[in-house]
């Protein structure tokens, strides 16, 4: 497209080897998206939209969270407004997002997706509305179109351990699909006894999808094992936990059984009791990665719900969370020393939704790794809030420092929606822009074949060769 639009060829690309590096080197490297929230029914029976507002502002959070801040009533943000409405609020928010990666983000995925290289704002918004929509419907854009547009080869959804992996299994089987479509595990409501309520019938649906009778803990693990053991069988290579911070406190198994009693009898807690519980399950969810040859992945660092004005309105996932504060380093490296000691540390890769502690875990990956894989320790992406130009830079930057980047195994889109393949590409224009820089400054070597070998290794052959996905 003319480089008179905003979104051109050499977007972010501000030098001539940067150019030369995305260009030639990242631009048509397939996608892995390791870790998404896409769900794998919306793939299976290949979803169409209506309208552009159901696509591109149904459950993006991100969006309602900025039409919060520009004014805009929570009727027509998640309410019964039109998808009009909706649209022409979201366009009215646009323009006052010049610095917020959302700017960025949407101009690209109109751009890629919709052939709209106009920028959005009020003026715009109803002939790029009718523009969109003209490509949606019955016979336009789907759910599969746009993975195979975007060159996406393997997908890992977020499927809770009760889940039957019903579309997954459809998914393996339907040869019209080349992506592999795999599930990842996400035990996060086993780890939850303080909500009592939640946590019983959490264990009732586990005891009944596993057909174990759980009336102890050992019947609770048993239950897990056997889930688990179903994952695999339908292709998962990957946990991820969503965590506050790490857990390692001290315990005995008579500890952890009493624990559980109390909470399956709606006993109170104490805080020391919840964390002995989250610590011994974290340790037993790190020997199962182990032991199946998974990888293991933390996001942690997220103060979640905060308004609970909107949480008992709308629920979670809903633009209220936030940045935690939490004393990570001292637990972290305790649980990983124990299971790394025993033979039991999978690979693992580290998400910290705090920028301060980048530096932390840039150091402490270097701690466990043991020669048995490039990178078999892992500081993953800029996640969330680091989810944007400053974010990923930083997260490059202290990886390089402290690390190799060029074992680091790239980009995912941590999204709901299936325009976000575009984040992909933002990465890759940044960690060219950013390497082609110093290829000019003189600060790595002038050698645009060496550094474009280590760019095609982010953005694909290193998750190729770090995830066994069988591609």
């Amino acid at each position: 497209m003319a480089d008179k639009y905003f979104i051109n060829e050499d977007f972010l690309l501000s030098n001539d080897t940067a150019r030369q590096l995305y260009h030639d080197y990242a631009s048509e490297m397939p996608i892995i998206d390791y870790h998404c929230h896409l769900p794998p029914v919306e793939i299976a029976e290949d979803k169409h939209w209506e309208t552009a507002s159901e696509l591109w502002l149904g459950g993006d959070h991100y969006k309602w969270r900025a039409m919060r801040s520009n004014g805009i009533k929570e009727e027509i943000i998640t309410g019964s407004a039109g998808d009009w409405e909706k649209f022409s609020a979201w366009a009215n928010t646009m323009p006052k997002l010049l610095g917020n990666p959302l700017y960025h983000w949407n101009q690209l995925e109109l751009a890629r997706y919709f052939d709209v290289f106009e920028l959005l704002s009020p003026d715009t918004s109803k002939d790029i509305y009718d523009r969109c929509n003209s490509k949606l419907g019955p016979e336009g854009i789907s759910s599969r179109s746009l993975i195979r547009e975007s060159k996406v080869a393997a997908i890992c959804t977020t499927d809770d351990p009760c889940d039957s992996l019903v579309h997954h299994d459809f998914l393996s089987k339907d040869n019209s699909i080349e992506c592999k479509v795999l599930p990842a595990w996400r035990p996060d409501k086993a780890m939850m006894p303080e909500n009592s309520e939640m946590f019983v019938g959490w264990i009732n649906q586990l005891s009944s999808v596993s057909n174990t009778e759980i009336s102890t803990f050992d019947n609770f693990v048993e239950a897990l094992s056997s889930r688990h053991q179903f994952f695999h069988d339908r292709g998962c290579r990957l946990s991820d936990h969503g965590i506050e911070t790490f857990y390692a406190e001290e315990y005995t198994g008579r500890d952890i059984s009493s624990i559980f009693d109390k909470a399956r009898s709606g006993v109170q807690l104490s805080a020391d009791e919840i964390n002995k519980f989250k610590s011994h399950m974290l340790y037993l969810f790190g020997v199962m990665d182990a032991e199946r040859g998974w990888v293991q992945q933390y996001h942690f660092g997220a103060l979640r719900n905060n308004s609970a004005r909107l949480f008992e309105e709308l629920g979670s996932d809903i633009g209220c969370d936030s940045i935690g504060d939490w004393s990570v380093a001292a637990p972290m490296s305790k649980l990983f020393s124990r299971l790394d000691k025993e033979g039991k540390l999978a690979k693992t890769i580290l998400y910290p939704i705090n920028p301060r502690d980048n530096e932390l875990v840039g150091a402490m990956i270097g701690n466990f790794q043991d020669g048995s894989v490039a990178g078999k320790m892992q500081f993953g992406s800029g996640w969330w809030f680091n989810d944007q130009m400053d974010g990923m830079i930083r997260q490059i930057e202290t990886l390089s420092q402290l690390g190799l980047l060029s074992c680091f195994v790239g980009m995912l889109t941590d999204s709901r929606s299936f325009l976000s393949f575009t984040r992909h590409e933002y990465f890759r224009r940044i960690l060219c822009n950013k390497l082609g820089k110093e290829i000019e400054a003189g600060i790595l070597p002038n050698d645009v074949n060496l550094v474009g070998s280590i760019v095609k290794d982010i953005c694909y052959n290193n998750a190729v060769e770090y995830f066994d996905f069988g591609i």
